[in-house]
């Protein structure tokens, strides 16, 4: 199917933001498909149609994000971004009383920070090309659990910053949605199971007494829990609704886990979700 509608997508080499680039592809978008390393783009080449054009982007590099954006205005011109897709991001757990300052720094620079960078910078674009602006956020925007705080935390900032952009953009034409998955099968989550031991060894000595057990009892659940993560490809559906559907909304649940969650988080107090969550972790 021939389009010529123009999509930029960070945060593409694996995972969701991959999954999202080659299903565009497929429906006849030109996809720009950010990644970091020249592998991933040859990846992409090899799995996608010739209108799929992998670009360097690291969102905590305003150079790269300067770089790309001079390429796509040669590019495209006064036909601009029909859509941008921030998707790009990292997970850290651990202990808040132990977890470093510059671990928070990282996350928070990736997946808020980065995401906002790309956005001041292709706004004007996505303006002209009467786009939309999608953002992968997380079901762990809207409830966290221990040792989860600095992922959760870029995530709330997520919720709060597409509120504030959908409503500054409106009267301009251009809609914002957030898609807010659960449990996905992506290598970020692979990680979890495989450096398990690795994450608990992070604890320092005096931590070890105090958040050993609790972790590894959240580690256990968590890997236990994302036993029935969903194909990336379902998120990817929701962004390509998002993009396409004359009233998309403005946020996308996905996973049966991301709905129960937010529903949990909706209907029941802090008090009654503390204590389930401790009893979880307790049961370990």
């Amino acid at each position: 199917m021939a389009d010529s509608r123009a999509v930029l997508i960070s945060g593409a080499s694996t995972g969701i933001g991959r999954a999202t680039a080659l299903r565009l592809d497929r429906a006849g978008w030109r996809v720009f498909a950010g990644v970091r390393k020249e592998s991933d783009g040859a990846s992409l080449r090899a799995d996608g149609s010739a209108r799929l054009r992998p670009v360097t982007l690291d969102v905590t590099r305003q150079h790269t994000i300067d770089g790309v954006h001079q390429e796509l205005q040669g590019m495209l011109g006064d036909q601009g971004l029909a859509g941008l897709v921030n998707n790009a991001g990292i997970a850290v757990g651990g202990p808040v009383e132990f977890l470093s300052l510059d671990a928070y720094r990282e996350v928070m620079e990736v997946n808020y920070f980065g995401h906002i960078a790309v956005t001041q910078k292709f706004l004007p674009m996505v303006r002209r090309g009467g786009g939309r602006v999608v953002f992968t956020g997380s079901v762990g925007g809207k409830i966290s659990n221990a040792f989860m705080s600095c992922y959760a935390g870029t995530k709330f900032a997520l919720e709060a910053l597409t509120d504030a952009l959908r409503l500054e953009v409106a009267p301009h034409g251009v809609k914002v949605s957030l898609i807010e998955p659960g449990a996905i099968r992506t290598p970020m989550l692979a990680r979890v199971e495989e450096t398990k031991d690795e994450l608990l060894d992070a604890i320092p000595p005096e931590g070890v007494p105090l958040y050993r057990d609790a972790a590894r009892a959240a580690l256990d659940g968590f890997i236990e829990f994302t036993k029935n993560a969903v194909d990336p490809d379902e998120v990817a559906k929701a962004i390509e609704h998002a993009l396409t559907a004359r009233r998309p909304k403005t946020r996308y649940l996905v996973g049966a886990d991301a709905k129960l969650n937010a529903f949990l988080a909706w209907i029941l107090s802090d008090r009654v979700l503390d204590f389930a969550k401790r009893r979880m972790m307790a049961r370990k």
